[in-house]
Parts: C-alpha cells; structure tokens; sequence
C-alpha cells in the first residue's frame, strides 16, 4: 500500500482523509460519550443516509449532478438541529428525539431508494465505505470540516468541558447554548465526513469505540482524549492496509481493529486488576 499512495491519487486522497477522521471522530466522541449521547451518532448517520439517497434520486430524475455528500451534510445538519430542538421540548425525555431522528432518516432514505430504483454502487460504497471513492473535492470538504472542529475545540474546551460534566451547573454559569447547538452541528458534519471512509452504517462506531477503550486504561478526561485519537488513528490506518490488501471495504476491518482495540483494553485490564490483587495477598 505504500508504493501505491504515492502512484495512484485516490489512495492518497483516502489515506489523508483517514487520518482527518481517525482525529476528529473520537475528538468530538469523547464529548459524546461522556454526555451519555453516544446513540445520537447512529441517528445523524441515518438522515444522512436520506440525505444521500436524495442526492442519487434528484441526479437520476433530473439529471442535474447533486454530490450526495453534500446533501448528505445538508440532511445531517438538519437532523442535528431537529435534534437539539426536539431535546429542548420534551427537556425531561430528551432522549426521546434521537429515535425519532433516526425513524425520519431512515424512511426517507426507504422513499428516496425507492423511486431511484434501489441500489447502485455509489450507495454501496456510502454505506460501508471505499477506498477508491475519495475523490480531491471530498478531500477538500473533509480536511476544511477538520480545521474547523479542531479549531471548535481548541478554541472552547473549558466551556465544552463544563456542559459535557454538568450540563445544568453550565446554565447556571450562563455558557451561551449556542455553544451546544454548534457542537451538534460539528458532530452532524462530522459524521458526513467520515462516511466516504467507514461508512454510514458504521460510522458511529469511529466516535465510540476508540473512545470506550479509552475509558479502560486512562484516568483523567485529557488522557481519554490522547488515547481515543491515537486509538482512532490505528483503527483507520491499519483497517485501510487490510482493505487494500483484501480488496474489501475498509469500514469493516477499521471497526474490527477498534473492537480488536477495545478486547485488548480488557484483557489489560483484567491482567493489571489480577497482579494487583496477588500483590496484597503477598
């Protein structure tokens, strides 16, 4: 694989935005997971997924050139905002609006499949992800969504820091909400980049899974943030090498590696936990 990214662009291009995603998905994951909203991903992907899907029907109908990416960012966004409106009116279910996201996303992409007449590889290759599908404006899309979440979090990390672990002391400080309305657009944004590379059916899993082997082996909220980016970017580079090399769809074997990943924390885990409790007895 490493002859070929430097003879064939769209190894190149796939490469560089894995690493983006393998940055900025447990980035943003970590936020997600600590607020116990690991499940809004899932929901985000799905309209995204509508939202791709109505890319592919309005380019097959009209024959006018949608880049389903996109509109895949455009229904995410929406979602998020649905989202986030909807945690507003029902304040004690707020849980309640993510699978109602998730049941609007999916049956719009059910309609919009449909009438384009079902699958074609395009959608194959957004569902599960594809090596050779990073095209140089998808590059550009993706590296400009990281530059902005990096900069987000830089930027606003004690104030993001302080709603994740206490949202209701967080108002009481008077942090603007529209603080949180911008990080679920960035996780919407997010989400729609890492598509392309893992897949929409997958693509939740790049925000929790480093993120839950994190937790195993780390003690303090940075640590967890160093250790899911790093957790990440191993993911991604090494599902990527199998991919290629099996001539499969690397959002499969990038996800394996991060349960590979996560089974490994455990059994860390249990071993240091078993040392540890032979030492007292000694």
């Amino acid at each position: 694989m490493i002859e070929a990214l430097f003879t064939f662009d769209f190894i190149r291009y796939s490469f560089i935005s894995g690493l983006i995603v393998g940055l900025i998905a447990p980035l943003l994951g970590a936020f997600i997971v600590v607020r116990r909203l690991s499940l809004i991903a899932d929901a985000l992907s799905h309209i995204s997924l509508g939202g791709i899907t109505f890319g592919l029907y309005v380019t097959s109908v009209t024959g006018l050139v949608i880049n389903p990416l996109i509109s895949g960012v455009v229904f995410s966004v929406l979602g998020a905002l649905g989202i986030e409106k909807m945690r507003t009116a029902y304040k004690n279910f707020s849980e309640i609006s993510i699978p109602i996201i998730m049941s609007l996303g999916i049956a719009l992409s059910v309609i919009f499949l449909s009438l384009s007449n079902g699958f074609n590889q395009d959608l194959f290759g957004y569902l599960f992800g594809s090596i050779s599908a990073v095209t140089k404006g998808d590059l550009i899309l993706i590296s400009i969504i990281g530059v902005v979440v990096v900069t987000f979090i830089i930027l606003l990390y004690k104030e993001m820091f302080l709603l994740s672990f206490d949202e209701e002391y967080s108002e009481v400080m008077k942090i603007n909400r529209f603080i949180h309305i911008i990080f679920i657009i960035l996780v919407a944004l997010v989400i729609s980049a890492s598509m392309r590379i893992v897949g929409i059916l997958l693509v939740s899993a790049m925000m929790t899974l480093p993120v839950a082997a994190a937790i195993r082996i780390t003690s303090s909220f940075k640590q967890l943030i160093f250790v899911s980016i790093l957790f990440g970017e191993l993911s991604v580079i090494s599902g990527l090498f199998l991919g290629f090399h099996l001539d499969i769809s690397p959002g499969g074997t990038i996800v394996l590696v991060a349960l590979l990943i996560l089974a490994l924390t455990f059994l860390v885990k249990k071993i240091g936990v078993g040392q540890s409790g032979r030492a007292r007895e000694l």
